[in-house]
């Protein structure tokens, strides 16, 4: 039987607040057993770079990485962020060590290359391509929860800016044959809601057959329940379900420990 391993995205409007940060991370260090924290950066290099005078430029809510931007969120993300999360978890009686996909090469990635057909090219972003399993797993057995930037590398000397939600489902995924893990992304919403308006309206249980349901709804049947926003997060919840990850939940980052337990949020299941 495998170990059980919590693969735990934790979102920026966590990071972004002080007190709820640390609270996260006194319930993240309660967690028994494997864990892996994986952070994205909030509005802090949003507001280092107005600071210095660099323009940032965002596409369909995605950051384009220029030269000077890169430099921004490496100092940002893999430095004060994951290092602040790492010094409050050792503070809380949790061993962790801190990394971006460039120590012990830990995930590499490559440029994506800018889009068919138009003009938009992201910049120094990385899609990944490998997740180093070994490395996680040598420290997640010495019981160190690892706490991961989402700054990956190439393998040739160039850092890369990589979404954060894809990096949390690609260790889910890598990981999974391993393990026995549960990837559970952590946001501002009670879960995953009939009712975006509504937090009391949350889907405790999602399958695959009733998301398609709520996103496409039969021919006359009304508008589709499931929000835009949702739809990328959902997407890929179901890929990593359909690549070995036992279970996806997604619910308030207040909540870890009901998340945990299924007493809150929504999970998704490949039944």
């Amino acid at each position: 039987m495998l170990n059980k391993l919590y693969v735990i995205k934790i979102g920026g409007n966590i990071i972004d607040n002080e007190q709820n940060l640390a609270a996260f991370i006194k319930d993240f260090a309660a967690v028994q057993g494997l864990k892996v924290l994986i952070h994205g950066g909030g509005k802090l290099a949003t507001k280092l770079a107005a600071q210095l005078g660099i323009e940032q430029q965002m596409v369909e809510g995605r950051r384009i990485t220029d030269a000077a931007t890169l430099k921004i969120v490496t100092m940002v993300y893999a430095g004060f962020i994951n290092k602040n999360i790492v010094a409050q978890l050792q503070a809380n009686g949790c061993n962790a060590i801190g990394l971006s996909g460039a120590d012990g090469n830990a995930i590499k990635a490559h440029k994506r290359p800018p889009i068919e057909f138009s003009e938009i090219d992201y910049g120094f972003v990385g899609d990944v391509d490998e997740v180093n399993t070994d490395l996680l797993q040598s420290l997640l057995h010495q019981d160190i929860a690892v706490v991961l930037a989402p700054i990956t590398h190439d393998g040739n000397g160039l850092l890369l800016n990589t979404n954060a939600d894809t990096i949390a489902q690609e260790t889910a995924k890598a990981l999974s044959s391993l393990y026995d893990v549960e990837l559970i992304y952590t946001f501002e919403k009670s879960g995953v809601l009939l009712d975006v308006n509504d937090e009391s309206s949350v889907i405790h249980s999602l399958t695959h057959k009733y998301y398609k349901e709520l996103k496409m709804p039969a021919y006359g049947t009304g508008e589709p329940k499931i929000f835009a926003g949702m739809i990328p997060k959902l997407d890929n919840a179901f890929a990593a379900i359909k690549s070995g990850v036992s279970k996806v939940i997604i619910g308030k980052a207040e909540q870890l420990g009901q998340l945990i337990t299924g007493e809150a949020g929504t999970t998704i299941t490949n039944n």
